[in-house]
């Protein structure tokens, strides 16, 4: 994927003059020529509610406008204060955004990426899981070529992905997630069939196996764990153990790596969204710091 390039050619001082001394002008800054950050989203539910509500007040990020299915965009509009609603994505990208940020869920990714990616404007993907089907990340790295554009993951529910990536240069041996939430967290998922979630009185392993197939199986649970398998050994060989417990204090989320370059273990313990319970407050917060990121003096 194309990285960005920014002008930064000094023109050269003039000479000094005949037989005088030599002039020396003040050194001159170059100039920022950044602007602020606009952005389209893909989707009107409860993550964009959370990442709009995020940016509220921010500089450098402008919120152009969002795109609802069609037929919903009275809802959208209800739920979604003063943003622009579309239909349409063609009408999102009339609008001219800088950068789309899907926040819709992974059928999104696969409806929408390729377009956005080919028509030369970066698409950031909270819906990391629909990354586990092969046969689109070949397409949307395609387009992304194609179109001269980047796909921006963010780090989503979970911290330490940063060390993961940074670990993977020394060697990677193993990486193993694991995802503890609430019995309820898991409604709408293939849990159901497995439980009574509603009933469940003892901590339940949901899923064991790797990242692929459960960011597949559990696409609102899961996009953790494709974030992780990203940025370390992959879709097939990072371990993936999927648990409901009613004990859980929240989203409970367990990262374990170890390499060349050392071993870690962490643990966060993330607040559900108030907007869906399905997935971490975090996760809009992460959103709304990569896009704030695009324009920021110090990136971290």
């Amino acid at each position: 994927m194309a990285t960005r390039l920014f002008n930064c050619i000094t023109p050269l001082p003039d000479p000094p003059p005949q037989g005088g001394r030599e002039h020396t002008e003040p050194a001159v800054r170059p100039v920022n020529t950044l602007q602020m950050t606009s952005v389209g989203l893909i989707g009107c539910g409860g993550m964009a509610q959370d990442v709009v509500a995020a940016l509220r007040g921010a500089d450098g990020v402008r919120v152009i406008g969002a795109l609802a299915r069609p037929g919903r965009g009275d809802d959208a509009r209800a739920k979604l204060c003063g943003v622009d609603i579309v239909e349409a994505l063609d009408e999102l990208l009339g609008r001219k955004p800088t950068l789309v940020a899907e926040v819709a869920g992974q059928a999104a990714v696969a409806e929408h990426a390729d377009a956005v990616l080919r028509r030369g404007i970066d698409c950031l993907l909270i819906s990391v899981g629909a990354l586990a089907d092969a046969a689109l990340l070949l397409r949307l790295k395609s387009a992304a070529r194609d179109g001269n554009s980047r796909i921006l993951l963010p780090a989503g529910a979970v911290g330490g992905i940063d060390a993961i990536a940074a670990m993977r240069f020394a060697g990677l041996t193993s990486v193993r997630y694991r995802s503890r939430k609430p019995p309820l967290a898991w409604r709408g998922s293939p849990a159901e069939r497995l439980v009574d979630l509603g009933k469940l009185c003892e901590r339940t392993v949901l899923y064991t196996g790797t990242a692929g197939e459960a960011a597949l199986l559990y696409p609102q649970n899961a996009n953790v764990a494709a974030a992780v398998a990203l940025a370390g050994l992959g879709f097939e060989a990072t371990e993936v153990e999927l648990v409901a417990d009613p004990d859980a204090p929240g989203n409970v989320h367990e990262i374990e790596a170890e390499g060349a370059a050392g071993r870690f273990a962490i643990q966060l313990q993330g607040k559900p969204s108030r907007t869906n319970p399905k997935t971490s407050a975090l996760a809009a917060l992460s959103v709304a710091r990569a896009l704030l990121n695009e324009q920021a003096t110090i990136v971290i």
